[in-house]
C-alpha cells in the first residue's frame, strides 16, 4: 500500500505524528538502548510502518536530536518564566521542587543517561547534546547575570560560567542518584536543594577565587 504524502513539518497531523514517533522511540531507547533500538522496533512501538518512521526523520540520530529539542524548548521555556517573575530568586527557589521531581522521574532520567552515553561514544550524538547544552547555558547564564546584577554584585564571566555549571551539576546529579538510591527522600532533598541554591545565589562575587 503506497504511502500517503507528509503534510507540511508545522501542520497539527504532521506534530502529532513526531510527537507519536518520539514516546514511542523514547520508551524504547529507556528499555532497550540506543543500539538495541532498531527503528522497526520503533515503528512497532509506535502503531506505523518503517516508512512512515523514514517519511519523519531521516534515522534514529534525527529522533534522539528531536527528543532533545523538545526538552531544550521546556528548559528555555522554564529559564524564561523566571527571568520574567518580579523576584528571579524567589521564583528559582520555588521552582526547585518542580526540578528535583523532574529529575528524579525514573523514565526521564534513564532516557537522558542513555542519552548521554550514546554522546560519550558517538561524535555525532555529542553535537547534538553540546549545542543544546550551549543554548540553554547562554540563557541560564543571561538571567543569573541579570539578577546578580540586580543586587549590586560584580561578577566576572567565569563566576557566572560556574554558577552555571554547580546548579546543572546539582539537578542532572540526581538522574544517577534516582538510578542508585531510588528510595532517597526527596522532600528532604528538596529544602536543602532550596537553601543551597539560596546561597549559590547570594554569595560575594569573590567567592570563587580560592585557588586562582
Amino acid at each position: 500500500m503506497p504511502v500517503s504524502p507528509v503534510p507540511p513539518r508545522d501542520s497539527p497531523r504532521a506534530e502529532a505524528r513526531r510527537e507519536q514517533i518520539c514516546v514511542a522511540a523514547a520508551d524504547c531507547f529507556r528499555r532497550h538502548g540506543f543500539h538495541g533500538t532498531s527503528v522497526a522496533r520503533i515503528s512497532k512501538a509506535a502503531g506505523m510502518s518503517p516508512g512512515h518512521i523514514y517519511h519523519y526523520f531521516e534515522n534514529k540520530e534525527a529522533i534522539i536530536a528531536e527528543i532533545v529539542a523538545r526538552d531544550l524548548a521546556r528548559v528555555l521555556t522554564l529559564i524564561a518564566e523566571l527571568r520574567s517573575a518580579h523576584d528571579v530568586q524567589d521564583a528559582m527557589i520555588a521552582r526547585v521542587a518542580e526540578g528535583v521531581a523532574d529529575h528524579v522521574d525514573a523514565d526521564a532520567a534513564a532516557l537522558r543517561l542513555e542519552i548521554a552515553a550514546e554522546a560519550a561514544r558517538n561524535p555525532r550524538i555529542a553535537a547534538i547534546v553540546r549545542a543544546a547544552e550551549a543554548r540553554s547555558r547562554a540563557d541560564l547564564a543571561d538571567t543569573l547575570r541579570s539578577l546578580r546584577r540586580a543586587a549590586g554584585h560584580a561578577d566576572d564571566d567565569r563566576h557566572i560560567v560556574t554558577m552555571v555549571d554547580v546548579i546543572a551539576a546539582m539537578f542532572e546529579g540526581l538522574q544517577i542518584r534516582i538510578v542508585r538510591n531510588p528510595g532517597l527522600d526527596r522532600a528532604r532533598l528538596t529544602r536543602h536543594y532550596q537553601h543551597l541554591l539560596g546561597a549559590l545565589l547570594t554569595q560575594a562575587a569573590d567567592a570563587d577565587s580560592i585557588s586562582d
